[in-house]
């Protein structure tokens, strides 16, 4: 059972923090407090910005011994709105910005409240990269704890695949550096199975020489036939290329020509991690299906795949994730016309062939285990407010069953609030079995659960 934070226990996290602490009445605690979806709208009790892993260790005790409800943010993306919490206090990662770079080992040392497009795009300024995911706003501490796919997956395998360490701070507050050799189930645990297991305050990743790709964003028209020869080219294509394609209106970006402008399109993210000539051999089953709308691929800087999003942009979104083994021509027909007939102001199937690095590391070895999923397919319809989600909501159900075949798996990054079971279904029975044993030794009174929760294990 959970308490109200009272004034001694704000007052106490503001004695105790160089941080800041913020607080109802303060004149940024509205900002404080939102985060990146516009329908989440909850007024935590306070706001702790601490500086350190002690620090951050101080506000873990303080939830723990008051027993009031303790949410963790790092970018703020969590489409459950986990990063904040009513009432209760929010563990807020973003001062936490340290980067240590060493290009001689290839190793970096990054605190929690980076975002993967600052890690970049300081980790390019030496011709090096760790694959994050494909939006720079998010935070580097989820996107890792959940597994991490990204543009460079194919080619170097997840997030997870180059941590090396962490430093992490558990229930009691104690703070840990956790690695293959120290603390190896905790080790194991962090890579994958979310925030259930305490802070964490720094990762140690593994860098890969990178000059830069051969990438951007490349728009063809949306025909069933398209879409389902855009991931059969996907799938045979070397592990080097990576596309996440979007079959969705075309929105009025600058390099869309006007006239396309809300017709259902095709606009596939490639990045090619090789040289210019590799890159445009590979790309050339997909640029050969039709003429391009439009057509930006080509040797850019990697962080270029990073753009900055539109500012105070906060969309209300409903969405589904799920894995299948295959997307045929059935599939792109369906996805097509549901996407059609629909008239919400924006809605997307979006399609991501996963394989080469991903799945050559056995499933075991991380608590992600959805090595041999071949492909990720994630549903998602705008909504204008209360009245509209049911129907927007009913849509995306009703597509995600006509798409959904006998892997009921699901990617824990990308799961919004939709229940236990939902959750349950982001790891099989043995690796949820052995994550719940690891919650019960960490965090035996679930102090970490406003994330996707694993509780912990009877003892």
């Amino acid at each position: 059972m959970t308490t109200a934070p009272t004034a001694s226990t704000v007052a106490q996290l503001r004695s105790d923090l160089a941080g800041r602490v913020i607080a109802p009445g303060d004149p940024d605690y509205d900002g404080a407090r939102a985060v990146f979806y516009g329908d989440i709208d909850r007024r935590p009790a306070a706001i702790a910005r601490p500086g350190d892993a002690s620090e951050v260790a101080r506000v873990v005790s303080v939830a723990r011994e008051s027993g009031v409800e303790l949410a963790v943010r790092g970018g703020g993306h969590s489409a459950a709105g986990h990063g904040v919490c009513d009432g209760g206090i929010v563990l807020d990662l973003a001062a936490m910005r340290a980067l240590e770079i060493d290009p001689r080992s290839g190793t970096a040392w990054a605190q929690a409240g980076l975002t993967a497009g600052e890690y970049t795009a300081a980790a390019a300024e030496h011709g090096l990269a760790t694959g994050f995911c494909d939006t720079g706003s998010v935070g580097i501490g989820g996107l890792t704890l959940g597994g991490g796919v990204g543009f460079l997956s194919r080619a170097h395998g997840l997030t997870i695949d180059d941590l090396l360490a962490a430093e992490i701070v558990t229930a009691d507050g104690t703070v840990v550096e956790v690695d293959a050799d120290s603390e190896p189930d905790l080790f194991w645990a962090i890579r994958g199975g979310g925030g259930n297991f305490g802070v964490a305050t720094r990762f140690k990743y593994r860098l890969h020489q990178l000059e830069g790709v051969f990438g951007g964003a490349l728009i063809l028209p949306a025909s069933p036939e398209i879409v389902d020869s855009i991931v059969t080219a996907a799938e045979g294509a070397p592990d080097e290329l990576s596309v996440i394609a979007n079959v969705m209106p075309a929105p009025p970006m600058p390099f869309v020509p006007a006239e396309h402008h809300g017709e259902l399109v095709v606009m596939a993210l490639v990045c090619f991690a090789g040289s210019a000539e590799e890159g445009g051999r590979a790309l050339e089953p997909l640029r050969s299906l039709a003429e391009p709308i439009a057509d930006t691929v080509r040797p850019i800087a990697y962080p270029e795949l990073f753009p900055p999003g539109p500012e105070g942009f906060r969309p209300t979104v409903v969405g589904r994730t799920m894995f299948v083994d295959r997307f045929g021509a059935a599939d792109a027909a369906a996805a097509v016309e549901a996407l059609r007939t629909s008239d919400a102001p924006m809605r997307a199937v979006q399609l991501r062939v996963l394989g080469g690095a991903i799945g050559r590391v056995p499933g075991d070895a991380t608590a992600y285990a959805h090595r041999d999923a071949a492909i990720m397919v994630n549903v998602a319809s705008f909504y204008a407010g209360p009245d509209d989600l049911p129907a927007r909501e009913a849509w995306v159900d009703e597509l995600v069953a006509a798409l959904r075949k006998d892997d009921d798996g699901a990617y824990v990054n990308f799961l919004a609030d939709e229940g236990p079971e939902r959750v349950r279904a982001a790891y099989p029975s043995r690796t949820w079995e052995r994550l719940a044993e690891i919650k019960a030794r960490y965090d035996p009174m679930n102090l970490f659960r406003l994330n996707q929760n694993i509780p912990p294990a009877a003892t």
